[in-house]
């Protein structure tokens, strides 16, 4: 029998939870301009309307308030994903590091309110392409003249040339450019520095951009650019507190090259906060689906013909488990905020390690994690509803394929993920000794309690990180490399199961934040069927480590059926609540939407 209505408090709690602290008349704002008739994510003036038309509904200053950032960017991937990956790069890279890095002079004005205008498009660009963690080792120089006090930006070779969207010659765009400030033919550090690229017809002097590379899982104008001895004024130097005096005499506030990196790069602490919220809309909306192709789709199997598909144990566990995770990617979304928030007021805070493999996880740890586990874990959730729909989860019109390839390249973009879980899982191996013992197995709640998991993977990253530290031990004396090579698979499975425990953490978190009794009983068994469906896919590793004993993962298929059963009841009110509204995205019945875009032609008879 259906639950009943959730109270009117209760629901009001819900859509709090599901798009953040963000007031009715700011979501009726973002869906007029999402709905917008002009087809977004193509070239020109379509995509600049749309970031207009986003931009508009955010404040002047982006980052005073990070809920309605990520909330605005969050409904943009569920309508275009293309069109929210220009979004993310235009805000939080290139006018976020004009925010936090410039001087705050105002010199970069008209640059900047072209940009915050939509007349421009706004681009980063940091990765080069010629070489593997070409972050650690930018090539791209900005040499200081001191006779003009200008910059010359020069890519020295075509190793260096950097990878970004930034194709569409028929629009004005403007670049924040990641290289090595060279002053008195000292490097002193990455900069970031601002330089137009097009004007609206064709690349400005000196620079020179490459045919489109065909990148058909996210259809953007992705090219290579390269730089032949642009000069910049000083203004474009986003110096971050650094200064070069008139005698040529250089300072920084880093104090070294290795911290000036950290800092320049700190600007992606808003990236990875925002991108938790992006995929928790995008995955809800694709559990939705997959969740209402399974109640209305009927089969024709022998054991049972005509029933649904979500009769099937099988598919239950997949779609509402799904929409489990989809639950836990939207609570990790208000941890990765608050993390951010607290950042905001310390922006010079890099955390405090040294750079490894990446710098990602130097600029801040738990923000990196964040931004790890939730697009990995919503390329599960996505793929997994895409397959649970048959064919019509592949077709163009339900996004699905979308969302999975948005999902699957923020794996790689914005700090490559498995790069990341190495360096976390080699700092906790390195540290493992300082933290307590987590509670011994038998004193753990029941498994179909949200509060199982938290301390189950807690205790599993544990014992991860004693069993990585002892035996990085082994090998005393030896160069780190001839350490870790052979231990990095197990170092980024440490990194992974640390960036899961943050994410069990925060349901937890927040069904313990919520005021209304009956919103918690209905959320609670969606918070355990994650905990349940996130132990079945780590169970080797739980077992190997014994974490879990063989009856436990034995019990998890029951445990799972068992809170499905509580679940079903409740679909309803879950699906409405998860999904957004019409003109925002594709409809929530995969069938009903393709039924819309066709038409027929009919033959004569003869």
């Amino acid at each position: 029998m259906p639950s009943a209505p959730l109270p009117t408090a209760a629901r009001d709690e819900l859509d709090r939870l599901v798009h953040g602290p963000c007031d009715t008349s700011f979501l009726s704002a973002l869906h007029k301009a999402l709905a917008d008739d002009t087809p977004s994510g193509g070239p020109g003036p379509q995509l600049l309307c749309h970031l207009r038309l986003l931009g508009e509904t955010l404040p002047y200053d982006l980052f005073d308030d990070p809920a309605r950032l990520a909330t605005a960017h969050a409904w943009a991937a569920v309508a275009d994903p293309s069109l929210c990956l220009a979004a993310l790069v235009h805000h939080l890279l290139c006018l976020g590091s004009m925010a936090q890095l410039g001087d705050g002079s105002g010199q970069l004005g008209p640059r900047g309110q072209a940009l915050r205008s939509g007349r421009a498009k706004g681009v980063y660009l940091i990765t080069e392409a010629g070489q593997a963690n070409s972050h650690l080792a930018i090539r791209t120089r900005a040499e200081f003249d001191p006779t003009t006090g200008e910059f010359v930006l020069h890519t020295p070779d075509p190793r260096a040339a950097k990878f970004a969207s930034a194709g569409t010659l028929d629009v004005p765009q403007t670049a924040v450019v990641l290289a090595r400030l060279v002053v008195g033919d000292t490097c002193r550090g990455v900069f970031a520095f601002v330089a137009g690229l097009t004007d609206g017809t064709r690349p400005l002097p000196g620079v020179e951009i490459s045919s489109p590379l065909a990148l058909g899982a996210l259809s953007l104008d992705y090219v290579l650019v390269r730089f032949h001895r642009v000069r910049l004024p000083r203004a474009h130097w986003l110096a971050d507190g650094a200064g070069i005096a008139p005698d040529g005499t250089f300072h920084d506030p880093a104090g070294s090259n290795e911290r000036r990196l950290q800092r320049t790069l700190r600007v992606g602490r808003g990236l990875w906060a925002t991108l938790p919220a992006v995929v928790a809309a995008t995955s809800r909306q694709a559990a939705v689906q997959a969740v209402n192709h399974a109640r209305q789709r009927r089969t024709q199997g022998r054991p049972a013909p005509g029933v649904p598909l979500l009769a099937y144990r099988t598919q239950q566990r997949a779609v509402l488990g799904a929409l489990a995770d989809a639950f836990a990617l939207t609570c990790a979304a208000h941890g990765a905020r608050t993390v951010w928030q607290e950042s905001l007021a310390t922006p010079e805070d890099g955390g405090g390690t040294a750079l490894g493999f990446t710098p990602w996880a130097a600029v801040s740890r738990p923000l990196a994690a964040y931004k790890a586990a939730t697009v990995r874990l919503a390329a599960h959730v996505t793929a997994d509803c895409r397959r649970r729909c048959g064919f019509l989860g592949y077709l163009d019109v339900n996004r699905l394929s979308a969302y999975h390839g948005f999902h699957h390249a923020f794996d790689t973009a914005g700090g490559d993920s498995q790069l990341i879980f190495y360096d976390i899982g080699r700092a906790l191996a390195e540290e493992a000794g300082r933290e307590a013992d987590p509670p011994p197995m038998s004193a753990g709640p029941p498994l179909t309690s949200p509060h199982w998991w938290p301390a189950v993977v807690r205790r599993h990253q544990h014992a991860l990180a004693q069993d990585l530290a002892q035996r990085s031990r082994t090998t005393d004396g030896s160069a780190p490399f001839d350490v870790w090579n052979p231990l990095l698979e197990d170092a980024g499975l440490l990194g992974e199961v640390y960036a899961n425990a943050l994410l069990a953490e925060d349901v937890t978190r927040a069904l313990a934040a919520l005021q209304e009794p009956e919103l918690a009983r209905t959320l609670r068994p969606l918070a355990a069927l994650h905990g349940v469906m996130a132990a079945r896919r780590w169970s080797g590793s739980l077992l190997a480590l014994g974490t879990l004993r063989p009856a436990d993962v034995r019990a998890l298929s029951g445990a799972a059926d068992r809170l499905c059963d509580e679940i079903r009841p409740r679909l309803p009110l879950l699906t409405e609540a998860f999904a957004h509204p019409d003109g925002v995205a594709a409809a929530v019945d995969c069938e009903s939407a393709v039924r819309a875009t066709l038409t027929w032609t009919r033959g004569g008879t003869a």
